[in-house]
């Protein structure tokens, strides 16, 4: 089955340019379009979708904003593209919900495979991003508040191998990846993502990458 697609931007030729690109991939279905997250949100009410491609700055409600109100009501997942590889963008839109953040400029291979990743459940950061991320999160650990030494508990209850797969999520690795490293197979990997997704108590990888970065679990200089 393919995957179902749908554009939001205000640019229609954005839009048209990601819709030609889309539609030469047998595995992928555009199934509508937005030129704005007002737009995108209703949409999405009547609108099968598993992946939307959404952009950051537009009129009315912005991508960040209508990635949170999309997440809120259990809509699809979410990659964001675009021009801006600004700070602020990626991380608001990743605490807003969103499972990946790319810029609109990434070979067409990457952007497909960000696509599939999404769909798998996996989160892409675009690497220009990461790095500036990381340091974020680090500089976000120099106070713990209540919120973060809760974090801090609920990582004791992990086994020391789903720590292990933790760290290599955060490190950003895919579940084959993951497997590969761990001699493990890729049905076991998910099975311990899965605890570890229940045992935090967050909704997704972007979330357990987010956890790991905060609590000093993981380190930037890992990456």
């Amino acid at each position: 089955m393919s995957i179902k697609i749908a554009l939001v931007d205000d640019q229609e030729m954005y839009r048209a340019g990601f819709r030609m690109l889309l539609s030469t991939r047998p595995e992928l279905e555009v199934v509508g379009e937005a030129d704005d997250g007002d737009t995108a949100v209703e949409m999405l009410r009547t609108t099968d979708a598993d992946v939307v491609l959404m952009d950051v700055r537009m009129p009315r409600m912005d991508g960040v904003a209508a990635t949170r109100r999309i997440r809120e009501l259990g809509g699809p997942e979410v990659l964001i593209l675009t021009t801006f590889d600004l700070d602020e963008y990626a991380y608001d839109a990743i605490q807003a919900g969103a499972a990946g953040f790319l810029l609109k400029d990434a070979p067409v291979e990457e952007l497909i495979q960000a696509i599939q990743h999404v769909h798998a459940g996996d989160a892409v950061v675009a690497p220009s991003t990461t790095r500036r991320l990381l340091d974020r999160f680090a500089t976000q650990r120099a106070s713990t508040p209540p919120k973060l030494a809760s974090a801090h508990t609920r990582l004791h209850e992990l086994t020391e191998r789903e720590r292990e797969v933790l760290q290599l999520v955060a490190q950003g690795l895919s579940n084959g990846e993951i497997a590969r490293d761990l001699f493990i197979a890729e049905s076991t990997v998910r099975v311990h993502v899965g605890r570890i997704l229940t045992k935090l108590d967050v909704r997704d990888r972007v979330q357990i990458v987010i956890m790991a970065y905060q609590t000093g679990l993981v380190s930037a200089d890992e990456q």
